[in-house]
């Protein structure tokens, strides 16, 4: 549907007034960004959610800023700490920001669990990281750092470094105190230990990583073997990532951003360098970007084949996974030889890639492209139409569209549903709407489905590539815009300007205009996206990681309940979700 983005303003104002919008933001990725007071949060999100035509339905992220350091507002409304709403419209497909401005003897808002389960976790990533109270919440408490930590990690004022702190001591008495806070409370959860009739069981699945796909806890609440309920304990992952994107350069963070989805390659670089380039303004060459897609959608096979392998082990099947990790192997010899690395290449650069394709590359990806398609039928057979997978996947863990957009799931997991959602396809990025594929479908939500549509889009990732074999363009592999560091070797040979630009870039790294932008992707996983707030500096102000793993994480106690243990692992593996990406 083709609607005004801005038009949604008009509507608010129509009403509600005036008095309730206290500015609106224009931002670099052109997304509407009203500032409303805290009083109205509430009635504003219900309005947008339940009564507008065209509803913005899914909380697509909820996040904070501490603003205490930051020069340029750019005519923004007065605040010390400012809570972002991010909201999605399918019905539009368009996106609506809301923003509510907060003071540090006033760090509270009101709790919109009310209107989206799916804030419950994060709020309260905002409160372990920023510590504001949302008044309401169910359940307040820490969700990726320890209960004993002291502080706020993402405000301004806490140290960035563990050198800036003094050397970690595990006292005794501290020791008891972490062991302390690790034994599990029914209480405390609403739970009872027992019904009318028996006790109940408490089972801790984890935190390790070969049953958990990642250092992950769950606790399960048990009557006899039936699930009554879950309680999702994660954190054990968290490396404080959004932190670091604060101290280092726009360009030196692009390592960083692999170590998210670690599964996923160079699709971290790209969710980050579009919302970089949309800041910065910067073109990419047509060139340079055939190359990225062709590497992003090698990288959704690598990432696919490692949740196909890993899912039948987590079944009982032990062959499977021997072959799928095979057949990833090839895509990092292709990798290696393309990039020079394999699984974390970090090979994509503002403006375009780091270098040129080499010498032979069509011929290797060739071979991959009419290997694979063999082996897809292969693993058809062997796992996908093997009865007992069926009987461990057919309507298990079955989830709505309806639910599925109120929990914030994206990817395959809406797709299975029966919901046509693509970012690749419903907001093109990097000109991948250039390409003929198909978008595939299931019908029940359940993990049979999230598994057939995840092989089929293997199948249309290598038409994709192939598309990109047969006609990967001439031209530049990096936009000459000075932002794009470092420029091309030839021309700092010739031109003193662009030496110049070269040896700031290299040693300062970019200065990227002040501003915020968002630019989600379709990644393997789900939808990724950086949100990004510049101050003018060599370095993010605000790195945002929007993730997928989070909110699918979030939803599984839903979908697990009344079903026994060994459906849950079934559960699991059919989300396909790593802990780096939910942790970050």
């Amino acid at each position: 549907m083709n609607i005004d983005k801005h038009i949604v303003i008009t509507a608010l104002e129509a009403e509600f007034g005036n008095q309730i919008i206290i500015c609106n933001q224009l931002t670099a990725d052109d997304t509407p960004t009203l500032w409303i007071g805290k009083s109205n949060l509430i009635v504003v999100l219900n309005y947008l959610k339940n009564v507008i035509a065209f509803p913005y339905k899914m909380l697509y992220d909820l996040t904070c800023l501490d603003e205490r350091a930051r020069t340029g507002r750019n005519g923004q409304p007065g605040s010390e700490f400012t809570v972002v709403y991010l909201l999605s419209s399918f019905e539009r497909n368009q996106d609506i920001r809301i923003k509510v401005p907060l003071y540090i003897n006033d760090l509270n808002l009101q709790s919109i669990t009310s209107l989206w389960k799916s804030a419950n976790w994060y709020e309260r990533e905002v409160y372990d990281m920023f510590g504001v109270i949302f008044n309401g919440h169910p359940r307040l408490t820490r969700i990726l750092m320890p209960k004993s930590w002291q502080g706020h990690p993402l405000r301004k004022d806490h140290s960035t470094r563990a050198t800036e702190l003094d050397p970690y001591v595990l006292t005794e008495n501290l020791r008891a105190v972490e062991e302390s806070d690790l034994t599990f409370n029914p209480e405390e959860y609403g739970m009872g230990r027992s019904s009318d009739d028996s006790d109940f069981m408490f089972l801790n699945l984890g935190p390790q990583h070969p049953g958990t796909h990642g250092l992950l806890r769950l606790i399960l609440q048990l009557h006899g073997e039936d699930i009554v309920d879950v309680v999702p304990d994660i954190g054990f992952h968290h490396r404080g990532a959004e932190k670091m994107g604060e101290r280092q350069s726009w360009h030196t963070y692009i390592p960083y951003t692999d170590r998210i989805d670690y599964l996923g390659g160079v699709m971290n670089n790209l969710a980050y360098l579009l919302s970089v380039e949309k800041l910065a303004g910067i073109e990419v060459p047509e060139r340079a970007n055939v190359i990225r897609i062709m590497m992003s959608e090698l990288f959704r096979i690598a990432s696919h084949l490692v949740w196909l392998g890993t899912f039948a082990q987590d079944l009982g099947q032990l062959s499977p996974v021997f072959y799928t990790f095979s057949d990833r192997e090839r895509i990092f010899d292709i990798v290696g030889a393309i990039t020079g690395a394999r699984m974390h290449p970090s090979w994509f650069r503002i403006g375009g890639v780091a270098h040129d394709l080499p010498d032979g590359w069509d011929k290797l990806m060739q071979e991959f492209v009419s290997y694979l398609p063999k082996r897809l039928k292969e693993f058809e057979n062997m796992i996908i139409k093997n009865a007992i997978f069926k009987a461990r996947t057919v309507g298990i863990g079955v989830y709505t569209t309806e639910e599925a957009i109120e929990w914030g799931i994206t990817g395959s997991g809406l797709r299975a549903t029966g919901f046509d959602w693509d970012y690749r396809k419903k907001r093109p990025y990097s000109g991948i709407d250039q390409f003929d594929f198909d978008i595939p479908l299931g019908k029940n939500g359940d993990c049979y489905d999230r598994a057939v549509v995840r092989m089929e889009e293997m199948r249309q990732s290598l038409r994709i590539i192939q598309q990109c074999i047969d006609q990967m363009p001439a031209g530049e592999y990096k936009s000459d815009h000075p932002l794009a560091i470092p420029p091309r070797k030839d021309k700092t040979m010739t031109d003193i300007e662009t030496l110049i630009t070269h040896f700031v870039g290299v040693s300062w790294g970019p200065v990227i205009p002040q501003g915020e932008a968002m630019v989600p992707i379709e990644a393997a996983k789900g939808s990724n996206g950086y949100y990004l707030i510049s101050d003018g500096s060599t370095s993010s102000y605000r790195t945002r990681i929007r993730t997928p793993s989070f909110p699918h994480m979030q939803m599984l106690p839903l979908i697990s309940k009344g079903y026994t243990i060994p459906d849950l692992l079934a559960i699991l593996g059919a989300m396909d979700f790593v802990l780096a990406d939910m942790d970050r």
